[in-house]
């Protein structure tokens, strides 16, 4: 048994395996977990022509057919998702088929719902090559696109049967893409461990440098990591109550992110959202007013931005805020962090209602 196996992360039927060389050697648990399905990779151009052959070559015969979408964020609509199906559909794929989805968040994001939504739900394996999928896209079921009124606007929980990720890809992203899953990882330390956060201020510089971090570094780093949101959603499938400390600076980042027409990283966007709900805390009387410094000191140290575009205003901002999928008739609730490692809010849901004139305050500051 390889060590991936031995320490395997069960999740809502998921079942989540980490381990240097494991896209080489998949093939006997994805024949294990899907028997004799027919198998599609959906990927996108940049990962495809770097891993979709030796993926193919781990499956065996018969080689799995190869779908791929345009790479970036761009892609994950409802058009490309149409268009995936209806390839799947002339090339006579079944319910007896699966998907692996090897690529990052976007293809995970979107290779899910396809599988969720083809033939009423056929399985999928996710295959993370990047740190933000290997550490939160791939885990927890989430599927879905996006639309001109925001992020993951339409989608469906449809959990992978199998997430596979291989720390040793990480030495193929540039560093842009190493920040990008890191402002992630950032967050799970600011929601959930005190300890995480030291351990990352003390390593982040060795995790973003180029050729990524070494292979023991790497190792901890996506199994930390997995542990603690598996740990969060393991309580809380459809984000009824605790697992929603996990949009932690996600409802302003996301709102940044689709004003810069998906321009700016999700990464960046949420590390800038981070760093203004940490003031909306400390700003509302909830939140320690000293972790704002801290959250932009650690983000600053790996390369990460901390202030809001000046090009965007706070109006637009707030009025961004309003289409996420977080607001309730039309009220913009936040996860918002008491202190390093615990978030308020736990007596309602861990979904905290503000007042439009803090929120503009905090934005009209934090530029």
């Amino acid at each position: 048994m390889t060590r991936a196996a031995a320490d395997a992360v069960h999740l809502h039927g998921s079942r989540m395996l980490i381990g240097a060389g494991l896209l080489d050697a998949c093939g006997p648990e994805l024949h294990a977990t899907l028997q004799r399905r027919r198998l599609a990779i959906i990927s996108d151009s940049n990962v495809a022509p770097l891993y979709a052959a030796r993926l193919a070559a781990a499956c065996g015969t018969p080689s799995p057919t190869v779908l791929t979408i345009p790479a970036g964020e761009a892609s994950k609509t409802r058009q490309q998702w149409s268009r995936l199906t209806d390839e799947l559909l002339d090339l006579h794929f079944g319910r007896d088929s699966a998907i692996l989805a090897l690529g990052g968040g976007v293809v995970g994001d979107l290779a899910g719902f396809v599988a969720s939504t083809f033939l009423r739900g056929i399985p999928v394996v996710q295959l993370p090559t990047t740190l933000l999928a290997m550490i939160d896209a791939s885990i927890g079921g989430k599927t879905g696109v996006d639309t001109r009124h925001g992020k993951n606007l339409v989608g469906a929980f449809h959990h992978p049967v199998l997430v596979l990720a291989d720390p040793t890809l990480l030495g193929t992203l540039p560093v842009e893409q190493l920040r990008n899953g890191l402002a992630e990882a950032i967050k799970h330390a600011v929601i959930a461990s005190a300890p995480e956060f030291v351990w990352l201020a003390t390593n982040g510089r060795a995790i973003t440098r180029t050729g990524g971090p070494n292979a023991a570094l790497a190792d901890q780093l996506v199994r930390r990591n997995v542990q603690i949101k598996a740990d969060i959603v393991a309580r809380d499938e459809r984000e009824s109550g605790v697992r929603k400390i996990l949009n932690f600076g996600h409802t302003i980042g996301h709102a940044i992110e689709t004003l810069s027409g998906f321009a700016m990283l999700h990464g960046e966007c949420v590390a800038v959202g981070m760093v203004v709900e940490a003031r909306i805390a400390a700003r509302a009387g909830i939140g320690d007013p000293g972790l704002p410094e801290m959250l932009i000191d650690v983000l600053r140290q790996v390369g990460l931005p901390t202030a809001v575009p000046a090009e965007m205003s706070g109006d637009a901002i707030l009025e961004a805020t309003r289409s996420d999928k977080k607001a309730r008739d039309g009220l913009v609730e936040y996860a918002l962090p008491a202190k390093l490692g615990m978030m308020a809010g736990a007596d309602r849901g861990f979904a905290i209602p503000v007042p439009d004139a803090i929120v503009l305050d905090v934005i009209d500051s934090s530029r």
